[in-house]
Order: structure tokens, then sequence, then C-alpha cells
């Protein structure tokens, strides 16, 4: 995709179409009041006539209008002045370009980005946009047999900006989404396969792919043998009722030098049975998503690589199958982790917490200045969050907020959770170092003090994306969440945002 920037009026834009925006009540936002200027107030007169709205998200799409030169102006509404913030400016910008779906439109030039948001500057009012325009373009239909629907060809995007002062901070904000786009599509991508198609081995060929794409990766596939002489013997038990072979992918990101990296563990369970804790029949089509955090991390990986950021960045992602058979682990077993720890199994659908913790133990051999681990982890986030913010919870209060920070420029939202020894409690076991339950109450937090016990001495975060990784209903598929946080967290350490 090719982005540019316009100081000029957008009448007297040339574009296969631009984007306007109307408040509700008929306000005209900034490049609206030059259109009906243009056009000899065609603009006030449908908005009086309702057949253009300032309702959020609600779209016109005009054509031919007197003294503009654009082939199409998609006049899009903004909801209320007083209102108007970042996810509204987004969901503006997906709603104006969904309306274009189906169009040959080449070009197209946003003027929404002259609008005024709260402490938003050119860089993220770009940055958001070509987001908001890559989410809306997005389709998966790499399973279905027949032709595939149309794609609008759009090649460049272009932006309207107040003052030349601002085109540098505006273009740069447009690459680092193009980055950004690219990798949140890769993670939709492999959220939505199918579990028979995405397996642990599946994972890893993607990983291998991206160092074949990026010189300065390498990766590194650790075997199940492998595993079983370092010691993973949790890891292994969430594989024993499976016949797809377990992966290690280990994703090596060398950008400055010998510095100490930031790691970043996904948990990668490419289907979620529940194992002999079977799950509920409703829905479970839905477990082949136990593998976003894996996603997230290595389409992460592959936007950090894109952009050529002057840091070190590791990526660890432990990927099998929790399936049941006559050779799957059984609740009341007890097995050995890498750190020596032993663990009843309680619960065999606490799987993700069993393969993180070897994960992040091998993890420590880097020497990694912070550590985040990024998982569906918890039902319970769910009930805590629901499907708008991301779960956080860390041993270093400025870790979290730094993490909670970047999701709020982001529009990626988190939110920080308490993580106590009050938590940490309920997983005494009678008979091992701990359990890997302690029960209903607080379930997501005691899943985090779980894997606290792995990362002592390590500034180390944990994100439960288990609300977030994937929508369900008509919508369903994956939402690439959270890679604009961890993006943006990893742009901050490398000093690359403006």
């Amino acid at each position: 995709m090719d982005y540019f920037t316009t100081t000029s009026a957008a009448s007297r834009r040339t574009a296969g179409a631009i984007i306007i925006g109307i408040y509700e009540g008929g306000k005209l936002g900034a490049a609206a009041k030059d259109v009906d200027a243009a056009s000899g107030k065609q603009l006030s007169k449908l908005a009086k006539s309702g057949d253009v709205s300032g309702s959020l998200g609600k779209c016109a799409v005009l054509s031919s209008l007197k003294s503009v030169r654009a082939q199409r102006v998609v006049v899009v509404g903004l909801g209320k002045i007083s209102e108007f913030s970042v996810s509204r400016f987004r969901r503006a910008s997906a709603a104006a370009t969904s309306a274009l779906d189906g169009s040959k439109v080449k070009d197209i030039v946003t003027f929404l980005t002259l609008e005024d948001v709260a402490d938003v500057d050119a860089y993220y009012l770009a940055r958001h946009s070509v987001q908001s325009i890559g989410d809306a373009l997005y389709r998966f239909n790499e399973m279905k047999s027949g032709k595939k629907p149309a794609a609008m060809p759009l090649k460049k995007i272009g932006f309207g900006i107040k003052s030349r002062s601002d085109a540098d901070e505006a273009t740069r904000g447009a690459k680092h989404a193009d980055a950004i786009v690219a990798s949140m599509n890769l993670a939709k991508d492999l959220g939505n396969l199918p579990p028979n198609v995405c397996t642990p081995s599946y994972l890893a060929r993607t990983a291998q792919g991206l160092a074949r794409k990026y010189r300065d990766l390498v990766t590194s596939i650790v075997s199940e043998a492998e595993m079983k002489k370092l010691g993973m013997h949790s890891l292994l038990s969430v594989t024993a009722g499976s016949v797809e072979p377990a992966k290690l992918i280990v994703m090596k990101y060398k950008g400055a030098g010998k510095a100490p990296p930031a790691v970043l563990v996904g948990k990668g369970i490419t289907f979620d049975s529940g194992g002999i804790s079977l799950k509920p029949g409703p829905g479970m089509d839905e477990m082949k998503y136990d593998m976003c955090g894996a996603a997230s991390v290595i389409a992460t990986m592959a936007a950090v690589a894109s952009l050529k950021l002057p840091i070190n960045v590791t990526a660890i992602v432990p990927a099998c199958e929790n399936l049941p058979s006559g050779t799957a682990t059984r609740p009341g077993d007890i097995v050995k982790s890498m750190s020596g720890h032993t663990i009843e199994i309680l619960n065999t659908d606490a799987e993700g917490r069993l393969i993180l913790c070897d994960a992040l133990t091998y993890a420590r051999r880097f020497k990694p200045d912070v550590m985040i681990d990024v998982a569906t982890l918890t039902g319970a986030c769910v009930i805590a969050l629901g499907h708008h913010h991301t779960a956080v919870m860390s041993n270093s209060v400025e870790l979290a907020s730094t993490i909670v920070g970047a999701g709020v420029s982001a529009d990626d939202l988190a939110w920080h959770m308490p993580m106590t020894e009050e938590y940490d409690r309920q997983l005494k076991s009678n008979f091992a170092d701990f359990a890997n339950v302690g029960g209903r109450d607080g379930g997501a937090i005691t899943a985090a003090c779980f894997l606290g016990n792995f990362t002592k001495g390590i500034d180390w975060a944990h994100l439960d994306i288990a609300g977030t990784a994937w929508q369900s209903g008509a919508k369903k598929g994956g939402t690439g969440r959270p890679v604009p946080l961890l993006t943006e967290f990893l742009l901050a350490r490398a000093n690359a945002l403006p």
C-alpha cells in the first residue's frame, strides 16, 4: 500500500473516494464544511432531509457532487461532537471503508484526520486510520471453494493534514500501521484456520517462513525428544493424548547487538478439547482459537522484523494439542516441570499454564530484560472483563502500567488486575508443590499466580486475552489482538515513537 498526505481542500482532491464526517445535529466536520461550500450547500440540504446522518458509523456514498473532484464522497456519521474519541474515530473510519465494499476504488483520501481528537496527534490519527481501514478490508476465504469475492483493489491511502509540518509524522504513523495490519492479518489467519490445518507443525513452519523472509530473524524448533531431555514434563503432559507432535518454537530477532532481549511467550494450544476434563460440546469449535497467544506473538515478531526496530526480541511458543485418549494425562496425575517444581493436575482443562510454565523456565536462558506471556488462559477472565479489555497481571507495577498505557495509545485496551499472595495460597496441594487450579474464585488471577512461580527475579507480565482474541456470533473470527498493544510496547522500548 502507498501512503501520502495532503493539505489541499477536500473538494479539490482528485480520488476514487474521499471520506468526510458529520456530527449529530447536522454539524459538519472540517472537510465537510469545504465540500458543502463547494457544492452549493448540498450536504446541508441532505442533512436536513435525513439523507445523510450524524449517527456514529452511518454512511452515505455520494457521487458527482457539484464542484467536487472526487468520484465518490463517503459521508460518515461521527456521533456527538462532545463524545468524539479515538475509538469513535476508528469506528467511523472502518464504517466508511465498509461502505465502499464491492466498489473498484483504487485510492482513498480520508479527511477524518482533520477532526480534533483529544490527545491524539497526526502520527496516531494516520496510524489508527490505516488500522481501521485494514480491519474493514480483512477477509478470510482461504477454506472456501469456488470463486472468491473480489477484494477492493485499493492501492493508495491519503490523509488530510492541517499543516505540512505534520506530514512526516503522519507518514511514519501510516508505515507503522502498515506493518501492524499485515501482522494482525497473519494472527487472524492463523486463528481462523481450522485445527486440522493449523497444527503445531503448521505454526512451526509459519515461524520458519518468517525467518526466511526477514534477515534479522532466526527460528529454531525444539522437538518432543529434546523437550524430554530438558525436563519439560509439564508441557509434555498436555500433549500426551495427541498423535500430533508438540513443538517449542523459538524466534530470535536481533536489532540491538548484545543488549538483553524482551521475551514474548505465546500459548499455542492449536485445539483444546479440555483433555480428560472434557469441555461441553456447544462452542467447542472455537477452541481452535486457543492458540491466539501464539499467533499474536509470532505476528508481533513479523511486525518488529518488518520495521527493523533497533531492539532485541525473542519469542517462545509452546505448541501442542490437548486431546483425550488412552495415553492422556488424568486428573490427579503429578508431573515435574522443567524448573523442578512438581504440579498436581486437578483439571486437565487448565492446560495452558502447564505448557507456559516450562516455556517461561526455558526463556530464562536468554537472560531477558523483560518477559511477557500472552494466552487465552481462562474463561474466568471473560467473566471479569468481558470482551473489551485484555487482563494484565504482573510482578511489576511499573511494567503493568507501561503495558496498560501502550494499550491506550494503540486503542487495544488492557486492564491491570491484582496478583497478591492471598490468591497464590489457593494453589496449595497436599501432594505436590502446588496444584494447577485454585478453585472458581479469582480464577484468572490464580492462573497468573501459578505462572508467577516460574518468573521470580524477572520483570514479567501475563496477558490473558481469552475475551479479546476472537469474537463469536455472526462476525466470528480472530481479532488480531493484542498485536497492536505488543507492537506499541516494543516501538516505545525501541524509541521509535514520535
